[in-house]
């Protein structure tokens, strides 16, 4: 073998090896697990859950730890096994199933569609952890009866202790505040129309 074919070949795995070092290792995927809660009686028999509009900042695959102190902390191996919005929708329409066995609650984008009863619309404000290491969920729910001419709206905000440390104990505790927030949707699912469903919205802390 030549001596220059012998160091371009050197060369070459020297460059091989050092983009092998370069190159980051898989990302970690995570995913949220429905939280049970109490079963209610009453409900529509179908109730549609809109797409969830999430606030742009936590629209991507990364996880974002907080977006304290004017800027975001994002996770750049920590990601979520999919999309934020579609695996809300997942939770919590299982979620509000367990809760209100009546019901049957469907999506807007699923294969399954029929004449709603009544339909929910969700605004998700805030979803990370605040300087104290709170995860604090920030949301605005919409419940619109069919024929009913305002829906009812209600503010949540529940600040939650992760039991872990790092990005686990994060989306634990994402787990039980979306657990939560399907403890005060459901209620406003049982109020039949016309009865105070119009007020103004308070918030809910816990």
């Amino acid at each position: 073998m030549s001596r220059r074919l012998r160091a371009l070949r050197l060369a070459a795995l020297a460059i091989a090896g050092a983009l092998a070092a370069c190159t980051s290792p898989d990302p970690v995927l995570y995913t949220l697990a429905p939280a049970p809660g109490a079963v209610q009686a009453g409900g529509p028999r179908v109730v549609l859950l809109q797409q969830i509009a999430i606030a742009h900042f936590l629209e991507r695959s990364q996880i974002v730890r907080s977006s304290e102190n004017y800027r975001l902390d994002v996770m750049s191996n920590d990601w979520w096994g999919e999309p934020l919005g579609a695996m809300l929708s997942r939770v919590l329409i299982e979620e509000l199933g367990q809760r209100l066995p009546q019901t049957t609650v469907i999506a807007d984008n699923g294969a399954v569609s029929a004449r709603p009863d009544a339909t929910i619309e969700l605004n998700i404000q805030r979803l990370d952890e605040d300087a104290a290491g709170n995860l604090i969920l920030q949301a605005q729910a919409a419940v619109r009866f069919t024929g009913q001419s305002q829906p009812a709206l209600r503010s949540f905000r529940f600040t939650v202790l992760p039991t872990a440390p790092g990005v686990p104990g994060e989306v634990a505790a994402i787990s039980a505040a979306v657990g939560r927030l399907a403890d005060g949707i459901a209620p406003m699912l049982t109020t039949s129309p016309g009865r105070g469903l119009n007020s103004a919205p308070q918030p809910s802390r816990r």
